[in-house]
């Protein structure tokens, strides 16, 4: 008969499992995580284009003139057309198609003092197509260790796509406007730069190591810790209208019967890059030897054994029992017996994993040699390989439903919405047994579990 360790839901998922190793040490590996995140900037753009201007006109338009030295004076306008972005690697580009018209006119100066009145005004784009120059700037960005986002910007020089000649003197002044539209760009990208140059992320990233750093009820499972032990940034890139960013986390998960105290531990610094894919987690499942215990009784307790010893014949029955550890890669059976003979002995066994029946056995039973010392003369019989045989036999707890149970739920947690605007999507591809650990108050499961998380979010959903 077999007793599950936990109650669960049977899901189909293909599981395989390693060849059991046992540990001397209590210390957890390193889990590493690589989580990939995809910010949509499209509905970023949307509201900077919404929320920036479209038309601009010269200073005090339509009354109002820019001289340029003595001899010449022009005022204009000028319409945007849509915001566009893209990006390649850690570099955006964003700029649109501007439309101006303007107009000027001139006047005779000697040694910068004019001697005749004003011209009448000439026009370029009135009653005729507006002129066309496409604007644009580049913005660079990282991440710096204390999770500040740096950005530097960069105005591109304006390309004129039409000729604007004005009628007074019949010459081609595109260079002349364009001249005068590259200052404006750059006092432009300055004002950007001082604005938006270093955004502060410490605070939320604060706020996400606040919450790894909780303890979670994980039902039917325990009580999960992730213990984290740093962030990193692994990659950072624009692919055309989406920001990726994949995070790196180094933790030391555990999941545990028993409800441990809490953790609070301050924001590191952010790690160093790693090239992790997916995520790689070890998982400690410490099993109270209490219930254990309990779950050996269901299955051992009332047990009775007769044969004979010579002709005499001999009954012994299994009242009760507990596991403990042992302290030596091995589990003690501490069983209470009456029959023939009544009191308590010690078994010392070896914890093994049979990965087909996914079922974790006793296996080399044998009598302590405390208990051998004390039983020895008329109570060796004791010793028989029938007892120990039948107690390795009926020994058993079912390690199954505990991995298809994690796995089941694990993988509802890796998918669904986080908060409004983040979903979450994850895939368990294997969960297996990494190996077992004695330790002296708890038998420790440890399990390696491998998937895949991804993450998406609009960019209007952050609000730096």
């Amino acid at each position: 008969m077999l007793i599950p360790l936990l109650s669960h839901t049977w899901v189909n998922i293909s599981v395989q499992f390693s060849q059991t190793h046992i540990s001397k040490t209590d210390s957890v590996p390193v889990s590493e995580i690589n989580l990939p995140v995809s910010i949509n900037l499209k509905p970023l753009i949307q509201l900077a284009d919404k929320n920036v201007d479209t038309f601009f006109t010269s200073p005090n338009y339509p009354d109002g003139w820019i001289t340029e030295g003595c001899a010449t004076r022009y005022q204009y306008t000028f319409r945007r057309g849509p915001l566009q972005v893209s990006g390649a690697g850690n570099t955006i580009s964003f700029g649109f198609t501007a439309f101006y018209k303007i107009a000027g006119s001139t006047r005779i100066c000697i040694n910068g003092n004019p001697i005749s009145p004003w011209t009448p005004p000439c026009r370029c784009g009135f009653n005729e197509p507006e002129r066309k120059v496409k604007v644009s700037f580049l913005c660079a960005f990282r991440i710096d260790p204390d999770y500040s986002l740096k950005m530097f910007f960069k105005a591109n020089e304006p390309e004129p796509l039409d000729k604007c000649e004005v009628c007074f003197w019949g010459q081609d002044i595109t260079k002349q406007v364009m001249k005068g539209l590259s200052a404006e760009l750059e006092s432009a990208r300055k004002e950007m730069e001082k604005k938006y140059g270093t955004v502060p992320l410490h605070s939320y990233f604060s706020n996400v190591w606040k919450h790894l750093t909780k303890l979670y009820a994980v039902p039917q499972a325990g009580w999960l810790q992730i213990n984290p032990i740093v962030l990193r940034i692994n990659r950072l890139f624009i692919q055309k209208d989406s920001l990726h960013v994949h995070f790196g986390l180094s933790a030391k998960p555990e999941i545990t019967f028993e409800k441990p105290p809490e953790k609070n531990t301050p924001l590191p610094p952010l790690g160093k890059f790693s090239n992790q894919q997916g995520f790689s987690v070890i998982i400690n499942a410490a099993l109270s030897y209490d219930s254990l215990s309990q779950i050996l009784n269901r299955q051992l307790a009332g047990q009775s054994f007769e044969f004979k010893k010579g002709i005499i014949k001999k009954q012994f029955v299994i009242d009760s029992c507990r596991l403990s550890g042992s302290g030596n890669e091995k589990l003690k059976l501490f069983i209470r017996f009456s029959g023939t003979n009544k009191g308590s002995a010690e078994l010392e066994a070896k914890p093994h994993y049979d990965e087909n029946g996914r079922i974790l056995e006793l296996k080399q039973v044998d009598v302590d040699i405390r208990s051998k010392n004390i039983l020895l003369g008329s109570a060796d019989w004791l010793f028989d390989k029938k007892i120990t045989r039948e107690i390795t036999r009926k020994a058993l707890i079912e390690l199954g439903p505990y991995f298809d149970s994690a796995s089941n739920i694990i993988q509802s947690y890796l998918n669904g919405e986080m908060t409004k605007g983040v979903h979450s999507e994850g895939t368990v591809k294997e969960i297996k047994l990494y190996e077992i650990i004695p330790a002296s108050q708890q038998l420790v499961i440890r399990s390696l579990l491998k998937g895949n998380m991804y993450i998406r979010m609009n960019a209007a959903d952050i609000r730096l």
